[in-house]
């Protein structure tokens, strides 16, 4: 199966020339917290949340005064129409994302598939064993009362 198949197609998309405040409106009111950017109908970035909080909020600056060209990731993460599910998945994984932009071979958008639309791979781990180690290797530490009892009295 590729990931077209599973694909949101007919996504909201922002051109480089819109304000942040327009784009974070747009994000509201999707609900949505990654939008791509195109120009010439090609992809050429994207603009986050994290983007907006950090770029320009954080500095202080007006959301109606700055592009989004000043504040999205040019450097923007996609697959392509034609891979597969089990390939697209692992590289989420591998990133970090949540979401991908989904580009023919001309690099135009056509969509975005989420976590959500791809099937829980068998071999991922469970969200409480990320970061855990594999063998539990603490030894049980002795109780409160237990050290205080230990305790050697101080010489006098």
């Amino acid at each position: 199966m590729q990931i077209a198949d599973l694909m949101t197609p007919d996504i909201e998309v922002v051109t480089p020339d819109y304000t942040v405040g327009i784009a974070a409106q747009m994000m509201a009111e999707l609900d949505c917290e990654l939008l791509p950017v195109i120009e010439d109908d090609r992809l050429v970035g994207a603009i986050t949340g994290c983007d907006i909080a950090t770029r320009v909020v954080a500095e202080g600056l007006d959301p109606n005064q700055i592009t989004v060209r000043e504040a999205m990731t040019s450097e923007v993460l996609y697959c392509f129409e034609s891979e597969p599910v089990g390939e697209v998945s692992q590289k989420m994984m591998n990133w970090w994302v949540r979401r991908l932009p989904v580009v023919n071979q001309g690099k135009r958008i056509i969509g975005v598939v989420s976590l959500g639309d791809l099937p829980e791979p068998s071999s991922a781990p469970r969200r409480r064993e990320i970061g855990m180690p594999l063998t539990k290797s603490r030894t049980a530490r002795p109780s409160r009362r237990s050290r205080r009892a230990s305790r050697k009295p101080a010489a006098a």
